[in-house]
This record gives C-alpha cells, sequence and structure tokens, in this order.
C-alpha cells in the first residue's frame, strides 16, 4: 500500500495532532468552578475524574504511534480550550486561524499561533473579523473538497474568507446548512451530525441533516452509519478516525459502536462523562489533528 503525506484528510493515518491537556485547559477545582456555568457545561467536570479520562484517551492516541504536540496554559484561553480542533484548520500549505463564535474562546486562535510558530508549523491565513468559523464546523472529504457548515458559530463572511483562501491552493468549498436546534448558545457544530471514518464511510445523525447535504454524500458513494436518537446527546456522533475504519468514540454508545463494526470498523472507547459529555466536546473536538497518511489512488 502506498502512503502519502497531507493535512487533508479526517480519516487517514493519524501521524501528527495538537492537543491541550485537561490540566492545562481547566487548571484546578476553582477554575471550573469559576468558569463552568457562564460556559454552558452541563455540570462543573470532577477535575480528578477528567485527568483519568483524559490519560486514558491519549494512550489510545499513542498506542497508534501518533506525534503529539501538547499546547501550554496561556492565559487568553479557558476550560474550553480543550477543544482546540475549533481553533485552526489544518491545510497542506499551513494552518488557517478561526475566528471563534463563542466569545468566550476568541483568545484561542492567537494562543494556537504562538504554539504553531514554536512548532515550525507554517501558517497560512487568518479568519478576520466579522467572519466567524470553528474548526468544528469543517471536514475533509478528501483531499480537495472541504466541507464547512453555516450555523451560530460560522457564518457567511467567514465561509467566503475560507473560500478565497482555499481557492488558491484548488481546494472546494461546500457549505451545509446547519438547524437552529437549541439555538445560538449551544454547542452544535457540523462535526455534532457529521464524522467521516473512511473516504466511503461518515457517521451521521440524519435527523438534523439537511435532505441536500444528506443526499450528496449518499450521491458520492458514503455509506452511512446511522446515530439513534438515544446516542446523540451521549455524543453518538462525535468519532474520530486514527486510521481508515479505525475509530475513537465516547463510551455508553452502544448501538453506534456496534453499527460500526458491522461496517469494517475497530471501535476504540474511552470514558468522556466529564471531559466530553459535560462541555459538549467528544474526540473530534478534543484534537488538532495536523498530518495523516493517506492510500495513494
Amino acid at each position: 500500500m502506498e502512503l502519502t503525506y497531507t493535512c487533508h484528510s479526517e480519516y487517514g493515518f493519524l501521524e501528527s495532532v495538537f492537543l491541550k491537556d485537561v490540566k492545562a485547559a481547566f487548571i484546578d477545582e476553582q477554575s471550573i468552578k469559576e468558569q463552568w456555568e457562564e460556559l454552558n457545561y452541563l455540570n462543573p467536570p470532577k477535575f480528578e475524574t477528567c485527568q483519568t479520562e483524559y490519560k486514558a484517551f491519549t494512550d489510545i492516541l499513542k498506542k497508534q504511534g501518533a506525534t503529539i504536540h501538547f499546547l501550554p496554559t496561556h492565559h487568553k484561553t479557558g476550560m474550553d480550550s480543550l477543544y482546540c480542533r475549533d481553533a485552526s484548520i489544518a491545510t497542506d500549505a499551513g494552518m488557517i486561524l478561526c475566528r471563534m463564535g463563542k466569545k468566550q474562546r476568541q483568545g484561542e486562535p492567537k494562543a494556537s499561533r504562538e504554539s504553531f510558530l514554536a512548532n515550525d508549523v507554517p501558517l497560512f491565513g487568518t479568519i478576520e473579523a466579522p467572519g466567524m468559523v470553528e474548526g468544528g464546523d469543517v471536514a475533509w472529504l478528501d483531499p480537495t473538497t472541504l466541507v464547512v457548515g453555516h450555523g451560530y458559530r460560522t457564518n457567511q463572511e467567514g465561509i467566503n474568507q475560507l473560500k478565497d483562501l482555499l481557492n488558491s491552493i484548488s481546494v472546494q468549498v461546500v457549505q451545509v446548512e446547519l438547524p437552529h436546534y437549541k439555538g445560538p448558545n449551544d454547542v452544535f457544530h457540523l462535526m455534532s451530525i457529521f464524522s467521516p471514518v473512511d473516504k466511503n464511510l461518515a457517521v451521521v445523525y440524519s435527523p438534523l441533516m439537511s435532505v441536500k447535504f444528506r443526499s450528496y454524500l449518499l450521491d458520492r458513494g458514503f455509506d452511512l452509519v446511522e446515530v439513534p436518537e438515544e446516542e446523540f446527546e451521549s455524543m453518538g456522533c462525535n468519532v474520530l478516525a486514527i486510521a481508515p475504519r479505525i475509530c475513537v468514540m465516547v463510551k455508553g454508545n452502544p448501538m453506534t459502536k456496534d453499527r460500526l463494526e458491522k461496517a469494517g470498523c475497530t471501535v476504540y472507547e474511552y470514558d468522556g462523562q466529564e471531559i466530553s459529555v459535560k462541555g459538549g466536546g467528544g474526540p473530534t473536538c478534543l484534537t488538532r489533528p495536523i498530518g495523516r497518511y493517506v492510500e495513494l489512488g
């Protein structure tokens, strides 16, 4: 099997990834007490349990052999910086720094920028005001196609800027309309309802997908692993591929896990009640993949 390295993949063999350790994001019990309610967490995460859960999650990535870079504590970021995917987008031309739709997170792209430069990761562009784009609203379908969700965290101006940047490297941006669902204060991204785990397989929550987007995926030849209603809130649809059909998901979604396995996937689980469910950020949100190896052809 011949492989090539690219940043334009959600399901290739994970080679390099940025994470933010829960201790660097949550700091301590007092910091959690001061922030959790304003940030719209379901309940205050239990700091000691968070550390146990996070270690189990990172151990899965380490076993995969990925190179892990840890983002440090930063005075311009808070608890939500644990979900480090949202502050940037990885491209083969360098990183695009986002502009966050959630006001409490607007310091995260600048903090990410400092870490990227410190690790010799090139920069490609920045989403500027009044544009807004969050990394949880974008996903690569293939090396030349990026889908982006238009919702409360990513606006039309941000999408237009993203299109201009990516057009210069011959990437097509496909815009997807997102539902109102629970409104602007909820944690809802494109990847809340769509997780590609191979070039022709994706985990989806169809009740909140537009007919146009769902039909588009089917027309492209995707098979869809449907998340049942009872496993949507428990993050059944937020699935991280660390290689084609090798997946990581939050424990507690047995029907989705079974459907993935029947589709030929290997599934690793971690306890994520504290670090994922309470803050609305599953395994894709916890990671900022930088590069993957994908099969040629």
